[in-house]
C-alpha cells in the first residue's frame, strides 16, 4: 500500500511520519511530498532515507491514502485530483471542513458516518478536536445548550516560524516575526484573521466545526482564541451549559469513560492537565471539573492536548486506520 504524506517536511508532517511509525505502518510504500524547494531532500522513516517528491509525482503513483498537511491552497487544487484517481485524501487544512458533503471526522466520535465513496475526508481544527472529544459523551447524555471556550494555544499551531520566533526571543536574538508582536513574556489575543463581527477565523472554526462534528446546529458557541508562549500543547477553558440536569460525580464518570480522554482532577494534590505533560501524548486531558455556581446545569472544564498529535497528525492517522479496518483500502 502506498501512503503519500503531503507536507512531509513541515512541522505537522514530521509528526505524521512519527505517528505512522508508532502505529507500525512499516509495510507501506511511503511517498513523502513537499514543495518544489524541498524536492530531492530526504526524510527518515523507519531508519531509512526516503527522497521527497513532488505532488504531481505522487499523484501519478496513485497512492491508496494521501494525508495532506500543506495548506488550503494545495488541498483545494490537488485533493480532487487524488480523489478522482481513487485515493482517499485526509486533509488537515481548513479547505474542506465546512462543505456539507465532506465528512469532518474525529474517529472516537463519528467515524461511523464514513462511506466508501468518501474520498475527501476533513481533519478538524486542533482546538476543535480536543474540545469535542471531551464533550462528545456529555452531549449525548445531557445535551449541550451553550459553550463558552477560551483557548490558550501553543505557538507550534502557527508553524515553524512561530516556534523559531519564541525560541529566538527567549535568547535575545533578533528574529523574523510570525506574529505582529513579541510572543515571549506575552499573550496575543489573536488567532487567524479578523472577521467583520470582530471574531477571528480561528474562533469561527470552533463554532462551525463543533456543531458539525456533534451533529447539532443548535449548540451556541462563543470562542476567544489566545496565543501563549508555549511550544507544544493547546489548552481550553470551557464553560458548558446543558439542557438536562447534571451531577458532578456523573459528569466525571462520563468523562472517565470517554474514549481518548484522560481525567486528571485531584486538586488536593495539585493534579490537573498542563501542556508540558500532554506534549507527545495522543490523549485529551481534562481537569478542574466543577459546577458553575452562577447558573444551573453548567460546568467548567480545563482541556489540554498536544495540538500536533491528537490535534492534527494522530487524528489523521486514526482516520487512515479506520479506512483500512473497514476494508475501504487494502493494506
Amino acid at each position: 500500500m502506498k501512503i503519500a504524506v503531503v507536507g512531509a517536511t513541515g512541522l505537522v508532517g514530521g509528526v505524521m511520519l512519527k505517528v505512522l511509525e508508532e502505529r507500525n505502518f512499516s509495510d507501506i510504500t511511503l511517498l513523502p511530498v513537499a514543495s518544489e524547494r524541498s524536492i530531492n531532500k530526504s526524510v527518515i522513516y523507519f531508519n531509512k532515507k526516503h527522497k521527497v517528491i513532488s505532488i504531481k509525482d505522487a499523484l501519478e503513483q496513485k497512492p491508496e491514502i494521501a494525508i495532506f498537511s500543506a495548506g488550503s491552497g494545495a488541498s483545494l487544487e490537488y485533493a480532487p485530483l487524488f480523489a478522482k484517481a481513487g485515493t482517499y485524501v485526509i486533509d488537515n487544512s481548513s479547505a474542506w471542513r465546512m462543505y456539507p458533503n465532506i465528512p469532518l471526522i474525529v474517529p472516537e466520535i463519528n467515524a461511523a458516518i464514513l462511506k466508501e465513496e468518501d474520498h475527501i475526508i476533513a481533519n478538524p481544527n486542533c482546538s476543535t478536536i480536543q474540545l469535542v472529544l471531551a464533550l462528545s459523551q456529555l452531549h449525548l447524555k445531557y445535551k449541550i445548550k451553550r459553550i463558552v471556550a477560551s483557548t490558550y494555544q501553543s505557538v507550534s499551531g502557527t508553524g515553524v516560524l512561530a516556534v523559531k520566533q519564541l525560541e529566538n526571543e527567549r535568547k535575545g536574538i533578533e528574529t523574523e516575526m510570525a506574529y505582529h508582536y513579541p510572543i515571549h513574556k506575552n499573550i496575543i489575543p489573536h488567532g487567524g484573521n479578523f472577521l467583520e463581527d470582530g471574531y477571528t477565523t480561528e474562533e469561527q472554526k470552533l463554532v462551525d466545526e463543533t456543531r458539525k462534528i456533534l451533529s447539532d446546529d443548535a449548540i451556541k458557541v462563543s470562542a476567544t482564541v489566545v496565543r501563549v508562549p508555549v511550544t507544544g500543547g493547546h489548552s481550553i477553558a470551557a464553560n458548558v451549559e446543558f439542557y438536562n440536569p447534571i451531577a458532578i460525580d456523573e459528569i466525571k464518570d462520563v468523562l472517565i469513560n470517554t474514549k481518548g480522554v484522560i481525567v486528571e482532577d485531584d486538586v488536593k494534590n495539585n493534579i490537573y492537565p498542563m501542556p508540558k505533560f500532554a506534549e507527545g501524548k495522543d490523549e485529551v486531558f481534562v481537569g478542574r471539573i466543577r459546577l458553575d455556581t452562577t447558573q444551573p446545569n453548567t460546568i467548567n472544564l480545563w482541556i489540554v492536548a498536544d495540538n500536533l498529535r491528537k490535534g492534527a497528525a494522530t487524528n489523521a492517522v486514526q482516520i487512515a486506520q479506520y479506512l483500512i479496518e473497514k476494508n475501504f483500502v487494502k493494506r
